[in-house]
């Protein structure tokens, strides 16, 4: 009444009659304006929109369904309860492997007032948002009661000794507080009141509030209610626990099926995972697989004509830096070249023989590696030439053996990599909604991506190498390796990071299928080289003369008359045992006759090497060694330099 008193006009009977004509409309406005604000102002009327209270009538049904009716009463002035009010519920989710799970939920009824209302669904980043109310309608400010019905699934727990509700009543997304909450369960005929165990809590997501009470009637029908206030964003969580054989458990068909709809993408990566492993397969049968092998026999000599770069390019079916240091240990063993190590450097000198004594593929090794000078240095200012000398060699071997003695049948592999990047984008295509167009443009991002890591982290593993391996310039190669490790970190962090946003968007499961699509096609990218049934026999040959070099004593008792174990067959034969990966099963066969040798004359010495790995290390120590650390040396030296500060800038 003090309010209307104060808003109350002063002084109207005061005014004269001629002018209160002209004057009463503005003097009535004035009067309803004032008996509005004050009874805005009124106390005890709190116009503050609110939930007034929110009940949920829950019913589990046998076969683990739900039917929830939830009826929420709210008071409104049109701040954000302007057409009516939204209810959102989280529908997806993600298991520990981030696959996707997907709720079933159907909206069956909504009213408000106990009358029909307009509503529609929209999807969200994480399920469904009911909105209740017509866009053409504004809502005069006062209270309503909506009233939503739906049904739902798979919201169930199931243990080994019990089943499960675990259910957010209210949600934790409103902005407005709920002054009461309430939550009745009707449970499954033929539960007793004193078998259900009662939980719940109240507040902020991941609250363990207890502000509720709960009780359960006669009907076992357990009902919670909140004793204070609900806050902005906070709600209630029930906790309903009873035990098994009331309600039916999805069975592993019933799962497995749920898995693969829910994880439409996964489901399309498997396919083309299956077609492309179905494609390899075939093919590897029809032009991949290996012809039989012959009957092996010892061999105490290296097959005619066939150089130990050219023996282990064939047994490989590719190059890499032990064939090139195989090349260059042959070189130096018919005494073409000679080779120094001093302080951990390698120089590379010419020798006394002529380029009669080397195998084809040598002698372009030799125009490139020396040219017309009497030594080189392996070391990074000599990359050109020795990079040069590495293609002459790979270039040589690969005209002289592939085709004729093994097939790389690399043309296969084109399809196998179409099928693979079809399946990428079936996979991005089944992704859910909009998350189609994320993971489409995450795959693209990575594979271009995925192609600078690898790079980058082999130069940072090659400049590694060299450091370990190549004791010249310890300071600068331990800066560059460091500056490429340090450059290369930000970019594996992206690959991981991009990796986690595809699993985000499309499913775990997914990603182990990328990467198992990568290893099909590196595993067959192998398994497709294959030798023709000329190179099968030269191959049987390469293995009976391995076995003689990696014999052990016992086996030379078992061979006929094998050759007699000199320096000279020591040193002949070396390269080949590097050639084959037996170099130190072949230099354990000679320790004995190399310290005889000594003992009768001055300590044995290759002739071709000069340096400590010999004294130091013996024969069995050295070859292992030195094959190790000059294949090292030869790889590090054959790129150019980079120092840390120009490696930041690339």
């Amino acid at each position: 009444m003090r309010a209307t008193r104060q808003c109350r006009p002063v002084g109207i009977p005061m005014e004269p009659k001629r002018g209160l004509l002209f004057r009463t409309p503005l003097l009535l406005a004035g009067l309803l304006l004032g008996l509005h604000i004050a009874s805005l102002r009124a106390p005890g009327q709190d116009t503050t929109e609110r939930i007034l209270s929110f009940h949920s009538d829950i019913t589990v049904n046998p076969d683990a369904s739900m039917r929830v009716e939830e009826t929420i009463k709210v008071r409104a002035a049109g701040e954000h309860i302007k057409h009516g009010i939204f209810r959102d519920f989280p529908t997806r989710y993600r298991d520990r492997l981030a696959n996707q799970y997907v709720l079933g939920f159907e909206v069956l009824e909504v009213r408000r007032d106990g009358k029909p209302e307009p509503f529609h669904t929209e999807s969200i980043s994480n399920g469904e948002r009911v909105y209740i109310g017509d866009k053409d309608v504004l809502l005069d400010p006062g209270e309503y009661t909506y009233t939503l019905v739906y049904e739902t699934n798979r919201q169930l727990g199931f243990f080994p000794d019990h089943d499960e509700l675990y259910w957010n009543v209210t949600g934790n997304g409103w902005v407005f507080p709920i002054e009461q909450a309430s939550a009745t369960v009707t449970m499954p005929g033929g539960i007793k009141r004193d078998a259900l165990v009662l939980d719940g809590f109240t507040g902020p997501q991941g609250s363990l509030g207890t502000a509720f009470t709960w009780s359960v009637d006669s009907e076992a029908r357990p009902t919670f209610t909140t004793t204070k206030p609900l806050e902005p964003a906070e709600g209630l969580t029930i906790v309903v626990s009873w035990p098994k054989g009331f309600v039916l458990e999805p069975t592993r068909e019933m799962k497995i099926r749920w898995f693969l709809e829910d994880n439409a993408s996964t489901l399309a990566g498997l396919i083309g995972l299956v077609v492309l492993l179905g494609y390899y397969i075939v093919v590897w049968a029809l032009v991949g697989k290996d012809p039989s092998r012959g009957v092996i026999m010892v061999l105490y000599e290296p097959p005619t004509g066939l150089s130990p770069a050219a023996m282990r390019y064939l047994q490989k079916m590719a190059f890499d830096d032990k064939t090139f240091a195989a090349a260059a240990i042959h070189m130096a063993v018919v005494r073409y070249l000679a080779i120094e190590e001093k302080d951990g450097v390698y120089t590379v000198k010419r020798g006394q023989a002529d380029k009669s004594a080397l195998a084809a593929e040598e002698k372009s090794v030799a125009d490139k590696l020396l040219g017309s000078a009497a030594q080189i240095k392996l070391e990074t200012a000599n990359h050109a030439k020795i990079s040069a000398a590495i293609q002459a060699l790979k270039t040589a071997l690969r005209l002289n053996l592939e085709k004729i003695y093994f097939l790389t049948n690399r043309a296969y592999l084109i399809p196998g990599l179409v099928f693979s990047v079809l399946a990428l984008a079936c996979v991005a295509f089944a992704a859910p909604g909009e998350s189609k167009v994320v993971a489409l443009f995450m795959m693209v991002w990575l594979t271009g991506w995925s192609v600078g890591v690898y790079l980058l982290v082999s130069h940072a593993l090659h400049a590694w190498k060299g450091y370990l391996f190549n004791p010249s310039h310890k300071a600068l190669d331990f800066a560059e390796a460091v500056g490429l490790s340090v450059m290369a970190l930000p970019f594996v962090a992206g690959e991981i990071g991009g990796l986690i946003a595809l699993a985000y968007t499309t499913s775990g499961t997914v990603i182990l299928l990328l990467l198992a699509l990568v290893a099909v096609n590196c595993l067959f990218h192998h398994l497709l080289q294959a030798p023709t049934y000329a190179g099968r026999k030269l191959m049987d040959k390469i293995e009976g003369f391995k076995m003689f070099l990696s014999a052990v004593e016992t086996d030379r008792l078992n061979m006929l008359n094998p050759p007699h174990l000199t320096p000279q067959l020591f040193e002949k034969y070396l390269p080949y045992a590097l050639a084959l990966d037996v170099e130190q099963q072949w230099s354990e066969q000679f320790a004995d006759a190399l310290a005889q040798a000594g003992e009768r004359a001055p300590a044995y010495s290759p002739t071709w090497y000069s340096g400590t790995g010999w004294s130091s290390l013996g024969a069995g120590g050295f070859a292992s060694s030195f094959g190790s650390s000059f294949s090292s040396a030869i790889s590090s030296s054959s790129t150019a330099q980079r120092s840390p500060s120009c490696a930041s800038c690339q």
